[in-house]
């Protein structure tokens, strides 16, 4: 209505509709709505379809911060991340987000640049005052594990790759039986040893993968070569390919490598061509983790797969169930995913 040019509006259209709105518009008392929007199975069917109604005629949508203070739940959980721009940690967050999306939660992310103890800890108050209820880090290095156990908060706290022994709970692929089967696959084709060109030395999988290759090789009673450093990346894959070329030159036998994740493993076949040899009729090669490309390389990749859905559906599921217990039970879980050898074209016996 207007009084001398001024609009006049009545407060209670305006603001945003509140639970007694709809208790009063559906002719309910204010807990009724409440057990309706809460999902309690004892209502009658009629009194929801009314409160529904009241529902959609108003836009009502509930407080979440009132909620929260009420039940003392976000629906927010939080994830520390490292170096997502690598295949690995990427996949790892997208199935950690997924699964929290299927579990009707919230994610909270930092991602880190810096692992020193101060750099975590920085992470960890910006989670704290986003009141998650728990945190899953993508914990890769050993140096970001130990300043992870060293905090007082975010608890629940579940690491993934984390390795043993930080006292947290941990998800993991099983690194070293993915090693083991890839290094087995290759000796079983007739390799006398299989050369090893290792990721980051600083992250646990890496070292895990060398363990397992070791391993394999140990077990067989084969040659044991020394390992070369890589950093992740397709041309450290591609020099230090080569370095095994001039070695090959030398009347060194290189007839297998297993190399610490696709990556490299795609510089490694790009130095073995531009050498002049085939693979795998001069050398075999696998890799490690199962990059999309990996089926469409030319020779296809052997490599070893990674369900990085389950890694986030294990760290999900772990974590729910430590938030549930609230630190009830004195025990550290540990969860470890399986790794698949996926066997393609660039893996066979070696040359006469």
């Amino acid at each position: 209505m207007l009084f001398g040019g001024v609009v006049q509006v009545n407060p209670a259209e305006s603001r945003t509709p509140v639970m007694a709105d709809v208790a009063r518009l559906a002719g309910v008392s204010h807990q009724t709505v409440s057990r309706v929007v809460n999902g309690h199975p004892n209502v009658r069917e009629e009194t929801v379809l009314r409160v529904r109604r009241a529902i959609d005629e108003l836009g009502y949508h509930r407080n979440s911060t009132a909620r929260a203070l009420v039940t003392r739940r976000t629906n927010t959980l939080g994830v520390i991340a490292f170096d997502t721009t690598l295949f690995g940690p990427a996949q790892t967050l997208a199935g950690i987000e997924r699964a929290a999306r299927e579990a009707g939660y919230f994610l909270s992310m930092v991602s880190l640049d810096d692992v020193s103890p101060d750099g975590v800890a920085t992470a960890a108050d910006y989670l704290i005052q986003q009141s998650v209820e728990g945190c899953v880090a993508i914990a890769p290095q050993r140096s970001l594990v130990e300043a992870l156990a060293a905090l007082s908060g975010p608890r629940p706290l579940v690491t993934v790759e984390g390795g043993e022994g930080s006292g947290l709970p941990v998800v993991c692929v099983d690194q070293v039986q993915g090693a083991r089967d890839a290094v087995h696959h290759l000796l079983g084709l007739g390799h006398t040893t299989v050369h090893h060109i290792e990721g980051d030395p600083l992250w646990l999988e890496s070292e895990a993968r060398v363990v397992g290759w070791r391993r394999a090789l140990e077990e067989a009673g084969a040659p044991v070569p020394e390992p070369l450093q890589g950093d992740w990346s397709p041309r450290s894959g591609y020099e230090l390919a080569f370095s095994l070329v001039e070695r090959r030159a030398a009347g060194e036998r290189v007839t297998a490598i297993f190399v610490g994740n696709d990556q490299m493993a795609i510089g490694v076949l790009r130095a073995l061509h531009e050498a002049g040899l085939n693979v795998p009729g001069d050398v075999s090669v696998v890799g490690f983790d199962d990059v999309p490309e990996a089926e469409y390389l030319t020779p296809s990749l052997t490599t070893v797969y990674q369900d990085f859905a389950q890694v986030g559906r294990e760290s999900l599921a772990l974590l729910l169930g430590e938030i549930d217990r609230n630190g009830s039970a004195d025990r550290i879980a540990r969860r470890v995913v399986p790794a698949r050898l996926r066997v393609r074209g660039s893996s066979g016996p070696p040359p006469p």
